[in-house]
């Protein structure tokens, strides 16, 4: 499902303007980017968690040229599914 495709389920299921619905997904999607940068978690009850992890430092192999390089630690954004979201994907 895109951007486009969830602003228009939004819209038909409140009634509310594609437009206004737009604005506050995009919103919403720079809210948790945002929190994300500074370090924050967002925590959706019923739904998931975004969160950073830390990837740590490892040695990785480029076969082709028979060398070893290094990837550096870095943190990457991560999305956690809540128990009962799992659970209503699962159909249990």
């Amino acid at each position: 499902m895109t951007k486009a495709e969830i602003v228009n389920e939004v819209a038909s299921a409140t009634g509310i303007e594609k437009v206004a619905v737009q604005t506050v997904v995009e919103a919403f999607m720079e809210t948790v980017k945002g929190s994300l940068i500074k370090g924050e978690p967002v925590y959706l009850r019923g739904f998931g968690s975004f969160i950073i992890k830390h990837r740590a430092e490892k040695a990785a192999r480029n076969i082709t040229a028979k060398t070893t390089l290094t990837i550096p630690a870095h943190d990457i954004p991560a999305f956690k599914p809540a128990k009962v979201f799992v659970t209503a994907v699962k159909g249990e």
